[in-house]
C-alpha cells in the first residue's frame, strides 16, 4: 500500500472497462427470436456447450474473495488454509454423480430453481419455500464478500480511502455489473467469465515465474516464521498441519464440497448447461481451477519469504501486496483488474439465482399464482438490482468482519438444505414433513453453534473440533429420518 499508482490504476480500469462492455452487449450472443421468459433470462434455455460451461462454473465457483481469501487464510494461520483444495477435488466425483440428475430433473419438469425441483419432487410448497428462502438468505453476504474482494484491491491501488469517495467507487464499479445482469441475465455472467479465466490463468503463471526459485522463497518463510528474523509480523505460518486440526481440517472439506453443491449460483450455472454430458466433462475439468487455487494459496506462503507485511487482520491483503512487489505498476493493474472482474462473475449469477428463487418460489407460489413468464421475467431482473444493491449496503454498511461472519453462518445455513436437495435421486424414504423438520432443527442448531462460539466455523464436540455445518447436517439427518419414519408409521396404520 504505498499510494496512488496511475500506470497500474490505468491498466485496472481499462481491464473493467473491457469487462463492463462485454457485459453490456452479451444480448448479441442470445437468438434474437426467442421470448424473453425465465429459462431465458436465468439459464440461457440451457444451451452452453462445454467450453461456456467450464468458464462459466469456473469463473462462478471460484471467486475472487476465494482468491483473496484463501491465500490469506494461509498468510495468518498456516496450513490449515489449504483445506480448500482437498474441498475442491473431494466437490468434482459428487459433482459428477450429482449435477447430471438434478439438471435432468429439471428439465423434464421445466423448472429455473432448485427450489422448482424439490417442489414437483416433494409436491411440497412449504419445503420448497424453505429451500428458497435459505438460497436467498446465504446469497446476499455472498454477494457483498465479493464487493470485499473488489475493495481489497482498491485499496492496495491507492484509490479507496477511508469515506464517501471510496464507497462511490465500489458503487460505480458495481452499478454496470447490476445493469448488465438486468439486461442480459446470465449471459452476462458467461462473457466476463471467458475473460475472468483467461486472465487469471495468465496471472498465476506470470506472478510464479517472478517469484523465481519457489525453494528459496518458501524457504525463507520458513525461517521467518521460526522467528529468526526478528520483527516481522506476519504470524504462524508453516506447511505442516498440527495433528490437533486434522478433525476440523477433514471436516471442512468434507462440509465445503456438500454445501458447494447445493448453493443455488451454482446450481443455476449447472442448469444452464446443455446436457448432462457437459456437466459431466466438466466435473472433470473444473479440477485445473483447483490447481490454480493451489497456487493461489501458496501465494500465501510465499508472501512471508518476500517479508510481506500486511498489518493485523488484514491477511487478505498478502496477494495484492505481493504482485504489486513483483510488477511494474502496469503489469500489476491488469492482475489487480483480474481479481475485480473475478467478483463480478459470480456476483452476477448469485443475483440471478436469488432474484429467480423469490420471484418462482415466493411471489408466483404464494402471491400472484397467474403471474405470465413474461411478467416473471421483469420481477426478477427487479429483484435482481435490489439483491446487488442491498449486497452493496452490506458492504458499505457494515465492518467487513459482520459480512465475512454472515457468510460464514451462509455456508452453515445453505448445507441444512443438502438432504432435500441431494438426497432425493438417492432415497424416496425420506418424507417432505420429515425434511422440513430437519431444515429447521439443521438452522436452529448450526445457528446457535456458530453464534455461541464467537463466530467460529469450527467447534469441539466430544473432544475434537470440527466444522459447525457438518454438526448441524447430522442433527438434521437424524430428524429426517426419525420423522419420515413416523409419518410413514401413521399413513400406514391410518
Amino acid at each position: 500500500m504505498t499510494g496512488l499508482d496511475v500506470p497500474a490504476l490505468l491498466s485496472f480500469a481499462a481491464v473493467l472497462v473491457l469487462a463492463s462492455a462485454l457485459a453490456v452487449t452479451a444480448r448479441r450472443f442470445r437468438r434474437a427470436d426467442v421470448l424473453p421468459t425465465p429459462t431465458e433470462w436465468a439459464v440461457a434455455g440451457r444451451r452452453f456447450g462445454t467450453v461456456t460451461t467450464w468458464f462459466l462454473m469456473g469463473g462462478t465457483i471460484y471467486t475472487a474473495y476465494t482468491f483473496l481469501a484463501v491465500p490469506g487464510v494461509v498468510y495468518a494461520q498456516g496450513a490449515i488454509g489449504f483445506f480448500a483444495l482437498p474441498y475442491t477435488v473431494i466437490v468434482y466425483p459428487l459433482a459428477f454423480w450429482l449435477l447430471p440428475k438434478l439438471w435432468r430433473e429439471a428439465r423434464d419438469v421445466g423448472a429455473v430453481t432448485i427450489a422448482d425441483v424439490v417442489r414437483v419432487r416433494y409436491d411440497s410448497p412449504g419445503l420448497a419455500l424453505a429451500v428458497a428462502l435459505t438460497g436467498i438468505l446465504v446469497t446476499m453476504p455472498y454477494v457483498a464478500l465479493q464487493l470485499l474482494g473488489i475493495r481489497t484491491v482498491l485499496v492496495v491501488l491507492g484509490v479507496y480511502p477511508a469515506g464517501v469517495v471510496g464507497d462511490l467507487l465500489l458503487t460505480l464499479v458495481f452499478a454496470v455489473l447490476a445493469i448488465a445482469t438486468y439486461r442480459n441475465g446470465i449471459r452476462a455472467a458467461a462473457v466476463i467469465a471467458f475473460l475472468k479465466g483467461v486472465l487469471i490463468f495468465v496471472a498465476i503463471v506470470v506472478v510464479m515465474v517472478l517469484l523465481g526459485n519457489l525453494g528459496d522463497v518458501f524457504g525463507e518463510a520458513e525461517r521467518r516464521a521460526g522467528g529468526v528474523v526478528a520483527g516481522v509480523d506476519g504470524g504462524v505460518v508453516t506447511t505442516h498441519l498440527d495433528p490437533g486440526l486434522s478433525s476440523a481440517y477433514v471436516s471442512l472439506a468434507v462440509g465445503s464440497a456438500l454445501a458447494l453443491l447445493v448453493y443455488p449460483h451454482v446450481l443455476t450455472a449447472a442448469f444452464a448447461a446443455r446436457g448432462e454430458q457437459v456437466l459431466r466433462r466438466n466435473s472433470m475439468a473444473l479440477l485445473g481451477w483447483t490447481a490454480v487455487l493451489g497456487l493461489f494459496a501458496l501465494l500465501g506462503v510465499a508472501a512471508h519469504g518476500m517479508g510481506i507485511v500486511t498489518g493485523q487482520g488484514r491477511a487478505e491483503l498478502a496477494v495484492p501486496m505481493l504482485v504489486e512487489r513483483l510488477m511494474p505498476g502496469w503489469a500489476a493493474g491488469l492482475v489487480f483488474g483480474a481479481l475485480a472482474i473475478g467478483a463480478l462473475v459470480p456476483a452476477s449469477i448469485m443475483s440471478v439465482a436469488a432474484a429467480m428463487l423469490f420471484t418462482r418460489n415466493v411471489y408466483v407460489e404464494y402471491v400472484n399464482p397467474n403471474t405470465t413468464p413474461k411478467a416473471q421475467n421483469g420481477i426478477a431482473r427487479v429483484v435482481s438490482l435490489l439483491v446487488k444493491f442491498g449486497a452493496l449496503s452490506f458492504a458499505v454498511l457494515l465492518p467487513a468482519q459482520d459480512t465475512i461472519n454472515l457468510q460464514l453462518l451462509g455456508g452453515v445455513w445453505v448445507l441444512q438444505t443438502f438432504a432435500a436437495v441431494a438426497l432425493g435421486p438417492v432415497t424416496r424414504l425420506l418424507s417432505a414433513p420429515g425434511l422440513l423438520a430437519g431444515w429447521a432443527v439443521g438452522m436452529l442448531s448450526g445457528t446457535l453453534l456458530v453464534t455461541s462460539g464467537g463466530f467460529s466455523a469450527v467447534v469441539v464436540i466430544g473432544g475434537f473440533q470440527v466444522y459447525a455445518a457438518v454438526v448441524a447436517l447430522a442433527a438434521n439427518l437424524v430428524v429426517a429420518v426419525a420423522v419420515s419414519a413416523l409419518v410413514d408409521g401413521v399413513r400406514r396404520s391410518g
